[in-house]
């Protein structure tokens, strides 16, 4: 080998090892850095003339599992799924209360029940009466309470999918321009990964959104598609989704109402088929909350709303009352109309005719919701009525609780159950999830930085970089023995 190669071989040994410490300190400058993807060093030996010319930098690879990257964002989107989900049952939990929790509407029902027993016992005593009233009161707040709950993340879902459809677009526009950067600095030769780096975080903030699959395409570019079909990116315009939040929702506005915002995707109305295949994240979530989760849960509520309105409403208990006319509580400050349930426990009042603070009188309790002059105040065979009413076991006459049988007490217990079992199911669903998508982080972290190893291999380089300058120090003393000859 003459002198020219063996320093030629040591200028390329010691370019290699500077390349390799610049990539060792960016894995460990990055350890922590989100999205950011180990890199690593590719060398091969060069030939000059058939002979050994010294080593050759490939490339720096970027280390990164598609396979296991791909099922991590599949485990985002189900976990960021959930946790709307479970986050909207607790929330309608809580709002409800516990059965023995005071305040609870189990417990005002218990209460109600509580104070008309007392008050039969005493028709004469008009704090007994009072009582009632109060009671009553305090069911009629407690049970608006849970609707205006109800509403409010109703609403709230509404402005989220508002934001998340703004937050999508951008971000897939923006992986549209990593895409055209990535094959711009590609085609100069020039190191991608920080763009990769780049592009992989803004594709993990979308698959929180909606469930997304990656797909290569030529020169560095990629695809994105939901896990069900829809296109969200394929070529160098994506998909564009629009959406217009409908502001403060109410009970009355259902699922088919025409002031609901529907998602649009490329201009055109989305379809159900079209939404199926955008489940799997917050998105579709948000839209069940608003327009499922919320819709029936109004209506379990409302159930227990026109149960206790019916009730209060015999005629056969109340002689003052007709055929159509409301009893103890109100639609508003009109007659409930059957035909007009929904909302109804938003509306839920109680009659002014026995509410001292609109003017009413008490002892109406005793005597007639419509009396108007004072009765026996021995009598209690009206308020006997009411509490008997209202402990009965009889047929539902609420739409949501159709076929069922049984009291008061028992519908409000039936569905501070059923919500309790679907916050409980969310939850579990949650866990399972959160589980999962720790498991494949785990394994994405097998590939990531390990400061150990590149230590390890910033002592070996240090090594070559010694070897090699060495060489150089060689080459130089040679050359100048000869130069002294």
């Amino acid at each position: 080998m003459s002198i020219a190669n063996a320093l030629n071989n040591a200028v390329s040994g010691l370019t290699a090892a500077a390349r390799g410490t610049e990539v060792v300190s960016s894995n460990l400058a990055n350890a922590l850095t989100p999205g950011y993807g180990r890199r690593e060093l590719e060398l091969s030996s060069r030939l000059l003339a058939g002979n050994g010319g010294g080593v050759q930098i490939n490339g720096v690879n970027r280390i990164v599992s598609s396979t296991v990257l791909a099922d991590f964002r599949l485990a985002n989107s189900g976990l960021a799924r959930s946790t709307v989900s479970a986050g909207f049952y607790t929330s309608l939990e809580a709002s409800i209360g516990l059965p023995q929790d005071d305040g609870s509407l189990s417990s005002l029902v218990s209460s109600l029940e509580t104070s008309l027993i007392s008050a039969a016992s005493r028709p004469d005593s008009e704090v007994r009466l009072r009582g009632v009233v109060e009671a009553a009161s305090d069911f009629v707040k407690k049970i608006q309470s849970i609707s205006g709950s109800i509403q409010e993340q109703r609403s709230s879902a509404d402005r989220q999918i508002g934001l998340q459809v703004n937050s999508l677009n951008e971000n897939l526009s923006e992986v549209a321009r990593l895409n055209r950067e990535i094959i711009v600095e590609g085609a100069n030769g020039r190191d991608t990964s920080s763009l990769l780096d780049a592009r992989q975080a803004v594709i993990d903030q979308i698959s929180e959104v909606v469930p997304v699959r990656e797909m290569p395409r030529e020169n560095g570019r990629i695809a994105l598609f939901t896990s069900g079909g829809i296109a969200l990116l394929d070529g160098k315009v994506p998909a564009t989704f629009g959406f217009s939040p409908a502001g403060k929702l109410t009970a009355e506005i259902g699922p088919d109402a025409a002031i609901l915002g529907k998602l649009s995707i490329d201009g055109e109305i989305a379809s159900d088929v079209q939404m199926s295949l955008l489940a799997g994240g917050t998105l579709s979530e948000l839209f069940r909350i608003r327009d499922d989760y919320g819709i029936t849960a109004q209506a379990s509520i409302d159930s227990i709303a026109r149960e206790m309105h019916d009730r209060f409403a015999d005629h056969t208990i109340d002689p003052t009352l007709s055929a159509g006319l409301s009893g103890l509580f109100t639609d508003g400050s009109a007659n409930f109309d059957p035909a007009n349930e929904q909302g109804l426990s938003a509306r839920l009042r109680v009659n002014a005719n026995v509410d001292p603070a609109q003017g009413g009188e008490v002892w109406r309790i005793r005597d007639g919701m419509n009396a108007a002059t004072k009765g026996d105040v021995g009598s209690s065979s009206m308020i006997d009525g009411f509490a008997k009413a209202l402990s009965e076991a009889r047929g539902y006459t609420a739409s949501a609780a159709s076929g069922g049988y049984g009291n008061l007490s028992a519908l409000t217990s039936a569905v501070a159950s059923e919500v309790s079992a679907s916050r409980l199911s969310s939850e579990a669903r949650k866990t399972h999830d959160a589980a999962l998508q720790s498991s494949l982080q785990t394994a994405l972290f097998s590939d990531a930085v390990d400061s150990d190893r590149e230590m390890e291999m910033l002592l070996q380089l240090e090594k070559a970089y010694a070897a090699n300058a060495k060489v150089i120090q060689a080459v130089n003393e040679m050359l100048d023995s000869i130069l002294r000859i």
